[in-house]
C-alpha cells in the first residue's frame, strides 16, 4: 500500500509541479499559484510516508499557508493581467539558454561525482532539535541560497508587472 501510495503522490506532485511553469488551462498566474499549493500539499503526504510528521505539518502550514498566500498577494497586489505574447529578446534568451546550460552541467557533474551510500547515514526518526542543529550547522548555505532564491523571484514578478515605458 506505501508503494502505491508513494508513486501515487510523487506522480501528482510531478504534474502539478509541470502544471505552475506550463499552465495550459489559463494564463492567469492565481491558477499557477494553486498548482503549487497542490504540489506542495502532495510533497507532504510523502513526507508523512517517511514517517516525518513534523516536516508534512511544517510544509502545510508554513509552505502551503504562509508562502501561497504572499504570493498570491503579490501577485494580486500588482494586478497581472493577461498579456498578449511579448517578444522574446535576444539577450535575455541567450542569458537564459546558458543559464540554463550551467545548471544542467552542475548537476550533471554532481551526480557524476556522488557516492551514494558513502556519508552518514541519516536517522528514521528524529527530533526538532536534531533538525535544527543540522539546517542551521550543516545546511546554512542551501538554506541561505532558497531564502535569496525566493528574494529573486519576487524581485522578478515585480520587475516583470512594471509598465512597459514608452
Amino acid at each position: 500500500m506505501t508503494d502505491l501510495l508513494f508513486y501515487l503522490l510523487s506522480s501528482f506532485t510531478l504534474l502539478f509541479g509541470a502544471l505552475v511553469v506550463v499552465n495550459p488551462f489559463s494564463r492567469n498566474p492565481v491558477t499557477s499559484a494553486m498548482f503549487l499549493a497542490l504540489a506542495i500539499i502532495s510533497t507532504a503526504g510523502l513526507y508523512v510516508l517517511l514517517h516525518a510528521f513534523f516536516l508534512a505539518a511544517v510544509q502545510i502550514l508554513i509552505y502551503a499557508g504562509a508562502i501561497i498566500v504572499l504570493f498570491l498577494f503579490v501577485i494580486m497586489l500588482l494586478d497581472l493581467r493577461e498579456e498578449e505574447q511579448k517578444r522574446f529578446r535576444l539577450l535575455g534568451l541567450t542569458g537564459g539558454v546558458l543559464g540554463s546550460l550551467a545548471i544542467a552541467t552542475a548537476i550533471i557533474a554532481t551526480i557524476t561525482v556522488a557516492e551514494p551510500g558513502a556519508g552518514k547515514t541519516p536517522e528514521i526518526e528524529g527530533t526538532t532539535r536534531q533538525l535544527g542543529n543540522q539546517l542551521f550547522a550543516d545546511y546554512v548555505l542551501p538554506f541561505e541560497i532558497m531564502g535569496l532564491l525566493l528574494l529573486v523571484a519576487m524581485m522578478g514578478v515585480i520587475l516583470l508587472s512594471k509598465k512597459q515605458l514608452r
